[in-house]
């Protein structure tokens, strides 16, 4: 007998697709088109992923870059303007440094505003002392190396590193972005294509060393999806996020503690400020 196919979940009420539009900028009168813009969303929304579409839920600047809420990457990106503005607005934020981007949880890419940066990295920080024991062998040499000389291109580092295999350097580095440890800060396309890699820390000092309690950064995590998107269906932080549904959980309930949400069905969180209109 064939598996049966998951139930699609029911539409979301239009007024709160209309508030997302307006948060999310999936309106043309509000989309993204320079990386001031994009600065500015990020800061309002929390974070966001970078070039995910309408199929996956949350807020994402080529959503923004659209301006619409149905917005579908097309198979052959290269000769799309809104994927190609995307991703050269991805290089101009990273490159200013204004705006925390990386790969984190379960390897997404994702644009974090600085004031949520202490509450991830309470999430999915490693932190010096726990280096060893958490971090690989070929993550602790590239690492090594990143301490000695601050910043260096992918290359060089392969090279200094002595991780010279492709796929265990691309591990190495994937490793150390999802422990907040290492960012990309630069991309340059001649000669080659080159990401230049750095220390998170260098970037964003006063943010990482901050301690946030896992409470409080999961509140807030939950806080800055909700008021985005007016109302979470069961799964969707998590997903967003990359967090387990027990913890996307706490952090919704936490809202309903102090009054910023309102439960309306079973794992159904709400604005408190929508939930009446």
């Amino acid at each position: 007998m064939p598996a049966a196919r998951p139930t699609p979940r029911p539409p979301l009420a239009e007024r709160i697709e209309d508030h997302r539009d307006r948060a999310w900028c999936r309106d043309e009168a509000v989309r993204v088109t320079a990386a001031a813009d994009a600065e500015r969303f990020v800061e309002r929304v929390g974070f966001a992923a970078c070039l995910s579409d309408s199929r996956r839920p949350g807020p994402s600047l080529y959503v923004a870059v659209c301006g619409r809420r149905d917005a579908v990457m097309p198979r052959h990106v290269q000769h799309d303007p809104e994927a190609s503005l995307t991703w050269r607005l991805k290089d101009d934020v990273m490159r200013r440094g204004r705006i925390y981007y990386g790969k984190l949880g379960r390897g997404r890419a994702m644009f974090i505003a600085p004031r949520l940066v202490p509450h991830f990295h309470a999430l999915w920080g490693v932190r010096r002392s726990d280096e060893a024991s958490v971090l690989g062998r070929d993550a602790r040499a590239v690492l090594k190396v990143l301490r000695a000389e601050w910043e260096m291109s992918t290359a060089d580092l392969r090279t200094e590193s002595k991780v010279t295999d492709g796929k265990r350097f691309a591990q190495a580095l994937d490793a150390l972005q999802a422990a907040m440890i290492v960012v990309p800060s630069e991309v340059l396309y001649e000669p080659r294509f080159t990401y230049v890699w750095t220390l998170a820390v260098g970037r964003f000092p006063d943010q990482l060393r901050k301690r946030v309690a896992r409470e409080v950064a999961l509140r807030e995590i939950a806080r800055a999806f909700l008021v985005g998107a007016g109302t979470t269906v069961r799964g969707e932080l998590a997903r967003v996020v990359g967090l387990s549904r027990a913890d996307a959980g706490l952090g919704n309930r936490a809202l309903v503690a102090d009054g910023t949400a309102v439960t309306t069905a079973t794992g159904v969180y709400t604005l408190a400020t929508l939930a009446g209109s």
